[in-house]
């Protein structure tokens, strides 16, 4: 007979007791991960990862790059807390657990790592954060509006091409819908001079999006 346990009591399990759920989506870069297991090895702390009972093992519902990291590190048992919960509700929780998250206080985040970066070096501070040294040296002199007060900032696609922060945006197009978009960010970047791709893309939609919304503003206007 399983062991009776309160929900969100934590407890401890052998490593190789756990395994992964075959559907979990959630994917992080080799750089974040390596990142992941130093800070782990370095604190010794991490959230405890959430199971589920499975046959004699238990099934991993979030927390899929800590049990790796922790293997990596040669734990040999875990902090983990058991829920008792059937297969949709896991599908449920697979979904949505590594995205329903707040997003930051820019100006406690911006204040956060100054205080840090007093203490620690930037390329120290990068083996840690998912922030590269030249982005947390930025981040020390960036205002609380998120532009770094040295920089001309002259209109509202150079402050999206410079600005220190990104937020994805996720957009399912078809083929149609795709080619036009690409052939208006194609247009919208023949005077750009951003280094990446994804800078060129993300200050070229900004610019169709701000001259979108001036335009309607202004026909809206006039049409009164």
């Amino acid at each position: 007979m399983r062991e009776s346990r309160v929900a969100n009591q934590v407890s401890k399990i052998a490593i190789d007791k756990l395994i992964a759920h075959p559907a979990h989506p959630n994917r992080m870069s080799k750089i974040n991960f390596a990142r992941l297991v130093r800070n782990i090895e370095r604190t010794g702390l991490y959230e405890p990862i959430v199971v589920r009972p499975r046959d004699d093992c238990f099934q991993i519902i979030n927390g899929h790059n800590r049990w790796r990291a922790l293997y990596e590190l040669g734990y040999a048992t875990v902090d983990v807390v058991i829920w008792n919960i059937d297969e949709e509700q896991t599908e449920v929780f697979l979904a949505t657990l590594n995205r329903l998250g707040g997003s930051d206080v820019l100006e406690k985040k911006l204040a956060l790592l100054r205080r840090l970066n007093e203490r620690m070096k930037a390329r120290d501070l990068a083996r840690f954060l998912p922030h590269t040294a030249k982005q947390i040296r930025r981040l020390a002199q960036v205002r609380s509006d998120g532009i770094v007060p040295t920089q001309s900032m002259n209109s509202l696609k150079d402050k999206c091409a410079k600005s220190v922060f990104a937020n994805a945006q996720v957009f399912f197009l078809s083929d149609a819908q795709q080619h036009i978009v690409e052939e208006a960010l194609s247009l919208a970047q023949e005077n750009g001079s951003e280094n990446t791709k994804a800078a060129r893309n993300a200050a070229a939609l900004t610019y169709v999006a701000k001259n979108f919304a001036e335009g309607k503003k202004k026909c809206d206007n006039e049409g009164r």
